[in-house]
């Protein structure tokens, strides 16, 4: 009796020993496709790890260049072109006589004026020695004295529309085409060519409000135009001194030399406006920062899942982002994938150098 009940308890003991072994193996082998299987749902993603560094705050713009001075060349005095002194598209200095009007019928007008001055002023002279011999009142004196200031007062006004008549550049630089030719009728409605100072030329662009502490006169900076891979540069000389309301823009504009003629007025301009040089700045790729509709977020990787994480951004460069809030130094910012990713997916970090 004894003996069957020990090979009975050795029976349900080795029975017990067999199912627990079992259910250990069964554990593990779950446990060891789990792993897998994570392993494989994980994302292969790129990444960098973020770092501060000293940022070159620029902004990007388009200008338009303008001639520093233009000014349409006209007559002052209606008349008969009586010679015409430049070449179309050639360079004129301050100064040069650029057409010539027929004023012989005022230069017959200034001998008739002269003629009266003269006999006014002999008149007011012979007035002027009566009235020492008390000859005469001083009110006969006054008036010969007020008609010669008159006669002389006349003539003045001829000679200056005989000065008129010879039309000079009011500055140096090159004149268009002309819209006259010699024995032609003018008057001042009458558009004769196009004046304009191209030696330096005016950058005129504009920058969004919230920049506008950080333009300084005398900054300089670089443009390029379309057609040409050469770099030029400009000096901020004048800032509005408001912003514009209906824009929200800040005008500027800046000034190039221009002595080899290479850039033209009217074109456009690529502009380059060096801002203030930010120290300990984090800049992470363009193509890591996801627009969303309450702002900007980016992916960081943590413990081996994707984090969402809001961002607050400012200056775009070509490729990429300068983050104002958000990130700090050593978080590791994923650039792959982003647009598959959410918060606690397993993700497989490549940490681009």
């Amino acid at each position: 009796m004894k003996l069957k009940n020990i090979i009975y308890a050795f029976l349900i003991i080795g029975f017990g020993a067999f199912i627990t072994y079992r259910i250990v193996q069964n554990n593990s082998k779950s446990g060891d496709q789990n792993g897998k299987s994570d392993k494989k749902s994980a994302l292969n993603v790129s990444g960098i790890v973020v770092k501060t560094e000293t940022f070159d705050n620029t902004l990007s713009l388009s200008g338009s260049i303008e001639a520093n001075e233009q000014v349409e060349i006209r007559s002052e005095v209606s008349g008969i072109v009586e010679s015409i002194n430049f070449k179309e598209g050639s360079n004129v200095s301050a100064g040069q006589l650029l057409f010539k009007v027929n004023d012989i019928e005022l230069r017959a007008q200034l001998s008739q004026a002269n003629t009266r001055e003269n006999l006014a002023a002999e008149n007011a002279r012979r007035a002027q020695l009566l009235l020492k011999k008390e000859a005469i009142s001083q009110e006969e004196y006054d008036v010969a004295k007020a008609e010669y200031a008159s006669t002389k007062a006349q003539s003045q006004i001829i000679k200056a529309q005989i000065a008129k008549t010879s039309v000079r550049a009011p500055f140096s630089g090159k004149i268009g085409l002309r819209s006259i030719s010699k024995g032609a009728y003018v008057n001042p409605t009458m558009l004769v060519a196009n004046l304009v100072n191209t030696a330096k030329l005016k950058i005129t662009f504009s920058i969004p409000e919230k920049y506008a502490n950080q333009v300084k006169t005398n900054t300089v900076l670089k443009f390029t135009v379309s057609g040409s891979t050469e770099i030029y540069t400009a000096t901020v000389y004048a800032i509005e001194p408001a912003v514009e309301v209906a824009t929200r823009t800040l005008q500027v504009r800046a000034i190039t030399d221009n002595q080899q003629g290479k850039l033209l007025p009217g074109t456009f301009a690529n502009v380059v406006l060096p801002l203030d040089v930010i120290q300990d700045a984090i800049v992470v790729p363009t193509q890591a920062v996801i627009p969303v509709q309450n702002g900007k977020k980016v992916f960081i990787s943590d413990f081996g899942k994707a984090k969402e994480v809001m961002v607050e951004t400012t200056t775009r460069t070509d490729a990429s982002l300068l983050i104002l809030s958000g990130l700090k130094a050593g978080d590791t910012v994923i650039t792959t994938g982003v647009m598959s990713l959410k918060n606690d997916t397993p993700v497989k970090v490549s940490v681009k150098k």
